[in-house]
């Protein structure tokens, strides 16, 4: 895929969406690195539901530390993989605490650091809550940039890299979340909705379906 088709489908997807941003609630940068957390193998939908209560209730790290394991999991039990998520954002609010005077750091290495944080977590809460110029790679961004041809890659790895290479800068801060809700609303993995995909004529995907709904 050229440049000049690059552009064209961010300024379409800026078009249809000019302020894209995650579906997962928050108010601070450390409500979006706990909820991000929560999310791996969960539904934005079921996080909101478990992270309304919980950060009413403690939506700093020294308050979610207060609450105590037990507590923790009272508030996110109907999250999967609860236990194992409540037993790393306890020690991740500790560290934050400890080691940071309560503040997210602005800086990979450290938030990759902290437990139940991986490479994709990092990148969502330094394009988001700071604005750094990141790509999360997740399951939809990895399929539509194949599908598309915007950036194929093996991995996520090698989607993230083509990514922040070939994005045309002006597009390049909002770009991740574009490409994830056309991947969660549009582009979907199985039948794609082509018919009623605004940039059907731009991408480059072989097998288009007609369906719009």
């Amino acid at each position: 895929m050229n440049r000049d088709k690059r552009i064209a489908i961010f300024s379409r997807l800026r078009e249809a969406n000019p302020n894209p941003t995650t579906e997962l609630n928050f108010n601070s940068p450390f409500e979006l690195l706990i909820a991000v957390i929560l999310s791996a193998q969960a539904t934005d939908v079921g996080v909101n539901k478990a992270t309304g209560p919980l950060f009413r209730d403690a939506n700093t790290p020294e308050a979610i530390a207060a609450l105590g394991l037990r507590k923790l999991k009272s508030y996110i039990k109907t999250i999967g993989l609860f236990n194992t998520k409540a037993e790393n954002v306890l020690k991740t609010c500790k560290i934050l605490v400890k080691e940071h005077g309560g503040e997210i750091p602005r800086d990979r290495a450290a938030l990759e650091a902290l437990p139940g944080v991986g490479r994709k977590t990092a990148n969502v809460v330094l394009n988001t809550a700071f604005g750094e110029p990141t790509m999360a790679v997740d399951t939809h961004i990895f399929r539509v940039s194949n599908r598309t041809g915007i950036a194929k890659g093996k991995n996520v790895r090698e989607v993230e890299d083509r990514l922040v290479r070939l994005t045309p800068p002006e597009f390049l801060v909002n770009a991740h979340h574009w490409i994830l809700l056309h991947g969660r609303y549009v582009c979907v993995a199985r039948k794609p909705r082509c018919g009623s995909c605004y940039i059907e004529d731009l991408c480059e995907f072989k097998q288009k379906t007609q369906i719009g709904d």
